[in-house]
């Protein structure tokens, strides 16, 4: 054993245990392991969870939302604004705030990022490529999968066919798309499939962002997964529009999304802050309905999306404090509902994204986070500290806070 977690809590129901980790993965998970390592951490009772995971994430969009404001807050000038400050975005300049973007998540817990990567014709390739070098720069510290994302279209903007081709011949992990901003949504998702199934990848969509549920694509989206065997191997993001379908309209779509095995990524951030603009009064919420989506057997997922831009204006890379936002913004507030979160940044994202050996279990990697707090179901109420945050075995990141009392 190279390292010993003593005394930790893994659930709220079972007493305290002992893990011990070696030559990168769990190895023991027993109380009072007669075994000894280099470094033991003594939990102390406090939660020990298995590392976050960011399922949705654009890291060279970050930090830049002192460039150029978007006024109305609303996505199509968040989207436009945007597209006007990709061009002026350097190498140097999209490494400097991906790198502070990435520190955020891993000493926040993270131990794995799916960043969407985008490109067009008037960028080129400057943000996906250094989001690629960034990949093998961090290997050891948090895992990047990279999506290689149309922001701009495919069948709308010239030559960016060819990119995404390019895209994944140079490393992709998984296909993106974005039907809602295109000519033809669903000739943009029968494009991406073709593209996936060539190179034999996964897909992720930005799927019907909007307040209303006109025009929503997802049913055919969720048909095509199944037509094409692509169950288990499909997410979407954003799918606000489901939350103004008509309940037995809603609920139809859930149970064709569960029968695709689709997952879902709601994202309370962003949508939160650009939904509704349109309201004058009874201002909607417009985040995908969770709620729903759980109960009808869907995998849902909470994540980020974009920290300090146009799209999202703040943002610290804490998963917690996206889980934390979700309480009041989906009902989540139930006493159940505290307990099942976690698993909306961690063991649902997990399958969402493919990812092997994941969890605290012997022959898992290990890729854990021990947290300041002695109850699983307190710790996305707590937003407690995270002691120690393990990749591969190794402590890489320790977070405290000193706190004195005045009386």
């Amino acid at each position: 054993m190279n390292l010993i977690f003593r005394n930790v809590r893994l659930d709220d129901t079972s007493p305290l245990t002992d893990v011990g980790i070696s030559g990168g993965r769990i190895a023991a998970i027993e109380p009072a392991l007669a075994a000894e390592a280099p470094e033991e951490i003594d939990g102390a009772g406090r939660v020990l969870m298995p590392g976050f995971i960011e399922s949705h994430l654009h890291l060279e969009k970050a930090y830049v939302m002192d460039r150029k404001a978007n006024r109305s807050g609303t996505l199509a000038e968040a989207i436009a604004v945007t597209a006007d400050l990709k061009p002026t975005f350097t190498r140097e300049d999209i490494e400097a705030r991906s790198r502070r973007v990435l520190k955020q998540l891993i000493t926040a817990g993270t131990t794995l990022v799916r960043a969407h990567a985008e490109f067009d014709p008037a960028q080129g390739f400057t943000g996906f490529d250094t989001v690629l070098a960034l990949r093998e720069e961090y290997r050891g510290l948090i895992d990047i999968q990279v999506v290689a994302f149309p922001q701009e279209g495919i069948l709308k903007t010239p030559g960016t066919d060819r990119m995404m081709e390019e895209a994944m011949r140079k490393g992709a992990d998984v296909v993106g798309a974005i039907p809602y901003n295109d000519t033809d949504a669903n000739a943009h998702i029968d494009w991406v499939f073709r593209l996936a199934r060539e190179f034999d990848k996964d897909l992720d969509f930005h799927q019907d962002f909007r307040d209303d549920a006109d025009a929503m694509s997802i049913g055919y989206l969720a048909r095509k997964t199944i037509a094409e065997g692509y169950e288990g191997r499909v997410s979407v993001g954003h799918l606000t529009a489901l939350a103004a379908a008509e309940p037995e309209r809603r609920d139809d779509l859930i149970a064709l999304l569960r029968d695709a095995g689709i997952s879902v990524m709601a994202l309370p951030a962003t949508d939160m802050h650009l939904g509704g603009r349109k309201d004058s009064h009874n201002v909607r919420r417009t985040i995908t309905p969770v709620r729903a989506l759980r109960d009808g057997g869907v995998n849902v997922c909470l994540a980020t999306n974009n920290i300090r831009n146009a799209f999202t204006p703040y943002g610290t890379g804490d998963l917690l404090q996206i889980a934390a936002l979700a309480l009041p913004a989906c009902h989540l507030g139930g006493a159940d509902d505290q307990a099942t979160v976690p698993a909306m940044i961690t063991t649902n994202p997990a399958r969402a994204l493919g990812v092997k050996d994941y969890g605290i279990a012997v022959g898992c990697r290990a890729d854990l986070v021990l947290l300041d707090c002695k109850k699983v179901a307190d710790v996305v109420i707590d937003l407690p500290d995270r002691l120690a945050v393990v990749k591969n075995g190794r402590v890489i990141a320790r977070t405290s806070r000193r706190i004195e009392t005045v009386f």
